[in-house]
Order: structure tokens, then sequence, then C-alpha cells
């Protein structure tokens, strides 16, 4: 590049920069895209959210199921089958 070149491209020194830095930014991010580490990494974070979902569910549903028994059981009465209700004697 010559002097007078240099010189009339300067004001434009800055955009080059920012040009420069988000092409490495996308390059990083292409690369981080599609490494198996980081997929591998993804999943596994991936995973543990769905089996955290999927326990909060079933706790969800268990305290459900207990609560309405104990409410049928109280409005009605316990099943004649149910042990639970049952008197040793």
């Amino acid at each position: 590049m010559g002097l007078i070149t240099g010189l009339l491209t300067l004001p434009n020194t800055p955009v080059r920069g920012v040009i420069w830095v988000a092409e490495k930014l996308n390059d990083a991010a292409e690369r981080d895209l599609h490494h198996p580490g980081m997929l591998s990494a993804q999943l596994a974070v991936l995973n543990r959210e769905f089996e955290e979902e999927i326990s909060a569910r079933r706790i969800s549903n268990r305290e459900e199921e207990g609560l309405l028994d104990r409410l049928h059981a109280a409005q009605v009465g316990p099943a004649p089958n149910d042990r639970r209700w049952r008197t040793h004697g």
C-alpha cells in the first residue's frame, strides 16, 4: 500500500477493524457450532434438563395422587379393600 493510498483510506480504518473483528467472531462461532465436543456438551445439558423436568412432573403427579386419595377418603371414607385404613385387631 502506497503512502497516498494509506492516507486516503485512513478514515476507513475503524470500519475495517470492526469488520475484521466481526469476521473473527463469526469464524469462532462457526467452529464452536460444529465442534463435536461442544455438541456433546450441549446434548448433555439438554438431557439433564429433560431428566429434571421428568422428575419434577413425576413428583408433582405423585403428590397430586396422594392428596386426591386422602381427600376422597376424608369425604366418603376408605375403600373396603384399602389396607392403609384397616384396623388391626
